[in-house]
């Protein structure tokens, strides 16, 4: 019974990953659709009145057209430096010490049943991709279009706060790029990307609190926002890491070594 279980998930898995291969231009035609509409929208509500048309003010149109074209971006750049079916160098520097493992080849590797991104990977790739809508919704849902007559305190929160958003949506859907073609560095490029997105959100906070002039309030709700990113990312790590670590299928797929 448990048996039959675990292989009808590892079938949906496997057809999960292989529905997001193949239909990979569709989605990143429907987030382009649906992120510019949601940008469209905070556009429409300003912090400020604008002095001219939002299409026609870089303090209008140009951080939104980040927001949605940075990830794209970045996920075709990974995309096009990893092509499907290239066997990549192992790393001359093994990080990961954990456990005891036997170099196999990595021709071996790929006729092994635990080669590939699928079983639990599979729900770490979706992991991965499900951060840009989520911390993009995050940045339309807190923080307003600029407008054009701002106050000082909230251009450099915006700043920030935009800087945030692009940065680790591109970190995030290289990563996902990486996994997807089974690029050897995803698991330290994972981990450094958890430990980006952590770094940021307490560097932000510090700058938060050092811009004068900030409402009460409004520091209070970026605590309260800063302090939940900073919670998800020590949750996914502290999931994830260990499964990096000594998951067969991992090291398989990743570090061309099976368990001694």
């Amino acid at each position: 019974m448990v048996r039959a279980v675990q292989d009808r998930l590892y079938r949906k898995s496997v057809a999960l990953v292989l529905s997001m291969q193949v239909n990979l231009p569709r989605i990143l035609v429907a987030w382009v659709v649906l992120a510019a509409f949601a940008c469209g929208l905070r556009l429409a509500f300003p912090a400020t009145p604008y002095a001219a048309t939002p299409f026609t003010s870089g303090a209008g149109l140009l951080p939104y057209l980040l927001v949605v074209g940075a990830p794209v971006g970045s996920l075709l750049l990974g995309l096009k430096l990893f092509p499907a079916g290239q066997v990549h160098a192992q790393p001359s520097i093994r990080l990961a010490q954990v456990g005891r493992w036997r170099k196999i080849d990595c021709l071996k590797a790929r006729e092994m049943s635990q080669f590939g991104v699928y079983g639990l990977m599979a729900s770490l790739l979706v992991g991965i991709a499900l951060n840009v809508p989520v911390r993009t919704m995050e940045f339309l849902t807190a923080i307003p279009a600029l407008g054009s007559f701002a106050p000082g305190w909230f251009v450099s929160l915006y700043a920030v706060m935009l800087a945030d958003v692009v940065i680790l949506s591109s970190l995030y859907m290289f990563a996902f790029a990486m996994a997807l073609r089974m690029v050897p560095l995803f698991p330290r490029f994972m981990v450094m990307v958890w430990g980006v997105d952590l770094v940021s959100q307490l560097g932000i906070a510090r700058l938060v609190a050092g811009v004068g002039d900030t409402p009460h309030a409004v520091e209070m709700a970026m605590a309260d926002m800063l302090t939940g990113n900073v919670k998800k990312v020590l949750i996914s790590a502290a999931i994830w890491l260990p499964y990096l670590l000594l998951s067969e299928r991992v090291n398989v797929t990743f570090r061309c070594r099976a368990s001694a």
